[in-house]
Parts: C-alpha cells; structure tokens; sequence
C-alpha cells in the first residue's frame, strides 16, 4: 500500500507549512444549489459557448506538457511521467461520457478507457490490473475532461452550489462558488470545488479541488488556471493550463501543459475509443489549432 501524500513529507516540512494551508476550499451548508450561484454559473457556461457545446456529440483533442520534478517523485502513479509528455484524448459525450486518452511517453503508450462506472488501463497494450493504477487513470481521465470543459461539467450533478467570497486571479477579480458533488471525479464518493468566475467576461479562470479519489491523495487540494482562450466550432476553450498544489505543500508547480489541437464532431461511436488502440478514424490526430 503506497503511503499518503501528506505522510511522504517529513514532519518538520509539514509543521514549516501548516500556517500557510489556509486557502482552501470553504465549507458549504449543503442546501442544494443557491438560485444567485446557478445564475453565475449559468453566465459563465453562456459566455464559453453553452449553446453550441450542446451540439457537439464527440470531441478530439490532443494536448502537450511538461511535469515539475518534486511532485513526480511524490506522486510517480498519478503522474506517470515515463507515458504521459502528450496525449491525444477522444470523448464521447452522447450517452456517456465516454472518455479515451492514448498518453505517449519515454517508455511507450498509456491507452485508458473511461466510462462513469468502469475504468481500464493498458500499457503498451499490455491490461494493467493495479488498483492504484486504475483509480490514477480515473481520476486523470475525469480531471482533464474537468479542466477543459469548464462551467460545462458543473451544469448537472452538484449536491450543493453557493456563492463564496470574491478573489482575484493574475489581477482579474472574480466570483467564487462552492460545489460539492457527489460522486466526485475519479472514484471519489464525494469532492469539493472552487470555481473563479471573472467578473467582467465570466471566462473560468480557476478551479481548486479535492482529490478523495486516490488514497494518495485523500487530503491533498489542487488547483488549475486556464489561459490564452480561444473559440473553436463555437465554444471558448482555454488552451493552456497550469496546475498547482495547495495542500500540504502551497504553491507547488505540478504541470504546465497546452491543448495543441482539437475538432468536434468526426462522428465516433463506441467502438471506436473502447479498446486498446484507438480505430483508424479516432487516432487520425485531432486538427492543430493555430
């Protein structure tokens, strides 16, 4: 059994930091979704292009990135460094989602299969069985699907939704609202969130969650930035991100990564994105942006 985030750290660095955990996530009463949070939501959705992301019944995307150091050493099964430098990621949104990322790395190919209920994990065609390693890829494969449809992913399935208290990010002052959600992404029954709506455009800026769906990190909060959007078939995408630790350690860089190409609609299905390798038709690459 790996050891927890929090219990690879020496003790004398955790109590160094403790007095600087403070920014995490508020606490909610849990009373459902609060009419003034759904409407900046709303808003938020609206301004990434609602109406045409509702069209799209398939998206490919591919994505390209570097990883920092000292996380890869603490957390070497979530972040997979030696397969995962880029990847061309497939979802299907129709009856699903159903999520498929073929990662490429130093010692090959990752293929992950993603669905609400199922998770699998090849390597190098090769099954992988490891629990650890499924609830990784899990909790990967629902993050990115997080990170790069926005105030979309948060439309259905919150158990609460409040408005918190306004903060800026890189000088844009913003909205916060709190969402609890039950299940949370990757195997968790439950995670938290912070979402940073800019108050002038409503783009998400930032979103800051738990990650209760791997033991390693139970405990652990992240965050995600998302810059230098652009619209693509209707809909404002950020394409690029960089992600944070919170806690236990404030500020840790963990990945600094891009969204390199991405078209909708090529009319996959199943059976293309289920099985170890991508069919000829989802593994052409999706379309560079410019």
């Amino acid at each position: 059994m790996r050891p927890s985030l929090t219990r690879l750290l020496p003790i004398a660095l955790l109590l160094l930091l403790g007095g600087c955990m403070s920014r995490g996530i508020p606490q909610t009463s849990g009373n459902g979704e609060q009419p003034a949070a759904r409407a900046v939501l709303q808003k938020s959705a609206e301004a990434h292009g609602l109406t045409a992301f509702r069209q799209i019944d398939d998206l490919s995307v591919s994505y390209a990135g570097e990883w920092y150091g000292l996380v890869a050493k603490i957390q070497p099964t979530l972040i997979d460094a030696d397969f995962r430098q880029g990847s061309q990621e497939r979802i299907i949104f129709k009856g699903g989602p159903l999520i498929a990322q073929h990662h490429l790395g130093p010692q090959g190919s990752k293929q992950v299969i993603r669905r609400a209920s199922d998770v699998r994990v090849f390597y190098n065609d090769v099954p992988a069985s490891d629990k650890e390693v499924l609830a990784a890829a899990a909790l990967v494969a629902d993050g990115y699907r997080m990170f790069l449809t926005g105030p979309f992913y948060f439309l259905d399935g919150n158990l609460s939704l409040e408005v918190g208290d306004d903060e800026s990010v890189e000088g844009r002052l913003c909205t916060t609202l709190i969402a609890v959600r039950r299940p949370g992404h990757g195997l968790s029954a439950e995670d938290r969130y912070l979402l940073f709506i800019d108050r002038e455009n409503h783009l998400l800026r930032r979103v800051r969650f738990t990650m209760e769906g791997l033991e390693s990190t139970q405990g652990a909060i992240a965050e995600v930035d998302f810059f230098d959007h652009q619209e693509i078939a209707g809909v404002t995408w950020p394409t690029r991100f960089y992600e944070r630790l919170r806690k236990p350690i404030p500020s840790l860089p963990v990945h600094d990564w891009r969204l390199i190409g991405l078209d909708v609609n090529r009319g996959l299905n199943e059976a293309d994105i289920s099985g170890a390798n991508f069919s000829s038709q989802a593994a052409e690459p999706a379309r560079p942006i410019k």
